[in-house]
């Protein structure tokens, strides 16, 4: 069953890992534990004058009189911004994270004897790992609040806590994200990692009838004073004609700043390690795609090619060959955790 004809032409999984959207307040971090003193932040929107910075064209930039006259143009922006209040140094970042079972399952398979062997190979996989690697590395990315993205750029202190809503459990933890290196996934000893980890692994493997496992989190980043802060940006597909539009549109969520659930997901899963040449490129974890996409970079670091794209090894892994890599299957499963539409339509 290794020939693409017998791949499903249909097949679809849904996500395992689902964040919500991200809600942004203002705190204090001596007080930060009081949720009663944390105000939702609020955007401003700005109309500023700029300088002419972009590259010119060499019949400009050569010529003095067409220079001075190129920059003395205003740049006129219209732009949203986001600041902590005036008696405010903290920010909080607050969202919910549901983990769920049922890995082996596909939301469409329109073959049955396929079905067949993913199930096999996933539930081998379970057996012998029981998302044990895979839960450390999204714990470990919950305790360094690699979600806050910028925001996490030149905070004092960052704190992450997080609490299980799941109905009848009382479990929390608070990390100390400084205490965690943001490109290595070492937590040997760390028995709150452990422990979430446990949590997650188990949530995931469906042990002892776990189907779904709800987690609030909430990060406080102190960054000082009014200092600003960042919430995702909107895409503007289109500025129009009018130079009325604005030309940055930040996100929020009834009024509140916030985070895209895709920018959160996107750094939850920034665990892929196992890329080729990742000890010779020094860029860290990438966050799990199909072809190992960056598009910050540019680049595609899974490259089918190299044999190391998800789709090479999925097709190998499904059908009940055996994957060489231990680390070919914890990619191969966590891009399953991440979902997607992967069947083989035989399109050219």
């Amino acid at each position: 069953m290794t020939k693409k004809s017998k791949i499903a032409s249909v097949l679809s999984f849904e996500k395992k890992m689902v964040p919500s959207g991200g809600f942004m307040y203002g705190t204090v971090w001596e007080n930060r534990a009081d949720s009663t003193i944390a105000t939702p932040l609020s955007l401003q929107e700005k109309s500023v004058r700029g300088t002419i910075s972009n590259r010119l064209k060499d019949t400009i930039k050569n010529d003095p009189v067409k220079l001075n006259a190129e920059v003395e143009k205003a740049n006129l922006q219209r732009v949203d911004g986001c600041a902590l209040g005036e008696k405010q140094d903290t920010l909080n970042l607050r969202f919910t994270l549901k983990f769920l079972s049922g890995v082996q399952i596909p939301t469409s398979c329109n073959s049955r004897d396929f079905n067949a062997t993913l199930k096999v190979a996933v539930e081998d996989y379970i057996k012998e790992f029981s998302f044990t690697e895979l839960a450390k590395r999204y714990a470990i990315n919950i305790a360094n609040a690699r979600f806050l993205w910028r925001n996490r750029v030149g905070a004092d202190d960052i704190e992450v806590r997080v609490k299980v809503l799941n109905k009848g459990v009382d479990k929390n933890w608070i990390f100390n994200s400084y205490e965690f290196d943001i490109n290595s996934f070492y937590s040997d000893g760390l028995n709150a990692i452990a422990s979430l980890q446990n949590e997650i692994a188990d949530t995931l493997s469906g042990k002892n009838g776990k189907t779904f496992l709800l987690l609030e989190i909430n990060a406080f980043c102190k960054m000082g004073y009014a200092q600003d802060v960042y919430p995702s940006e909107e895409l503007v597909l289109s500025k129009g004609a009018s130079k009325n539009n604005k030309s940055k549109i930040l996100y929020q969520i009834d009024g509140i700043p916030g985070m895209h659930s895709q920018k959160l997901g996107n750094a939850l899963r920034s665990i892929d390690t196992w890329y080729p040449d990742y000890d010779n490129l020094g860029i860290g974890p990438i966050a799990v795609e199909p072809y190992g996409a960056v598009t910050t970079l540019g680049k595609a670091f899974r490259s089918p090619g190299d044999k190391a794209d998800f789709y090479t090894l999925f097709d190998k892994f499904a059908t009940g060959e055996d994957l060489k890599e231990v680390n070919d299957k914890h990619y191969v499963m966590s891009v399953l955790i991440r979902g997607g539409v992967f069947g083989d339509a035989g399109k050219d």
